[in-house]
């Protein structure tokens, strides 16, 4: 018997699952930085500063500040001003505001993100199978309003209900949040749902630990890969091939 007819759920991460992040983000903040009449910033030196602006804003408020009850775009100020000033670059405020508004809006939207070409097949064929399909992602608000309907990944057509830590005020790789996506599904049982990833710390065991059956993605030909197989995780290279793996006799998970 293959799992496809085991399981009444599949609940999917979102970045590197489904899509993938288009061009660099020094891209959009030179973008950003130009429209308002000034210099392009330091690529390397952007991103570094966002690396440790971000990481220092989810510790301090986790899940796009949920639980400070900090509105979303209070939230990417603080980060993206932050990102700017490590960066070296401190505009005045009425400069900065014009950038942060261009970069907020680019990035609430289709622009800077591709969708891979199976992944609307995938989760419409798992439909059309007649199970639920959950989006479980570490994101914001806008990836469930604004950008997964712009790429084409709409609630009730590609995916049935999302959680995302954003909403939620819970993020992966915490457990807590696939047992909400097990409740949204309607309280199935864990053995009766699948979780697809691309993250062995994120996706794979927290889903593990709850009970659920688990699959990761390698797009990217990660690293890590070895690793996972040598853990016992099963791995494919897209959705496609786990289309397959779901149809396929005596597999593991």
């Amino acid at each position: 018997m293959n799992l496809l007819s085991k399981v009444r759920c599949i609940t999917v991460d979102v970045t590197g699952t489904l899509i993938a992040y288009k061009g660099e983000l020094g891209d959009y903040y030179c973008m950003a930085a130009k429209s308002v009449g000034l210099p392009c910033p330091d690529y390397k030196r952007v991103h570094e500063g966002f690396k440790l602006a971000y990481s220092d804003m989810a510790k301090k408020y986790p899940c796009f500040g949920h639980a400070a009850k900090m509105p979303n775009i209070v939230w990417w100020k603080t980060c993206v001003r932050d990102s700017f000033v490590r960066a070296g670059y401190d505009y005045d405020e009425e400069t900065f505001e014009k950038v942060f508004r261009r970069i907020y809006a680019t990035f609430g939207s289709s622009a800077p993100y591709t969708i891979f070409p199976d992944s609307q097949p995938f989760l419409r064929w798992v439909r059309e199978n007649g199970l639920k399909v959950g989006i479980v992602s570490n994101a914001e608000y806008r990836y469930q309003d604004v950008i997964l309907p712009a790429l084409g990944l709409n609630q009730g057509s590609e995916w049935d209900f999302g959680v995302f830590s954003g909403l939620e005020g819970i993020e992966k790789p915490d457990p807590r949040i696939y047992k909400i996506a097990l409740e949204k599904a309607g309280n199935v049982a864990p053995e009766e749902v699948l979780h697809i990833g691309d993250s062995m710390r994120k996706d794979y065991s927290p889903a593990k630990s709850v009970g659920m059956h688990a699959l990761l993605l390698d797009r990217f030909k990660t690293p890590d890969v070895d690793h996972w197989r040598k853990s016992g995780a099963p791995v494919v290279p897209d959705l496609v091939a786990a289309q397959e793996w779901l149809t396929s006799e005596n597999l593991t998970c």
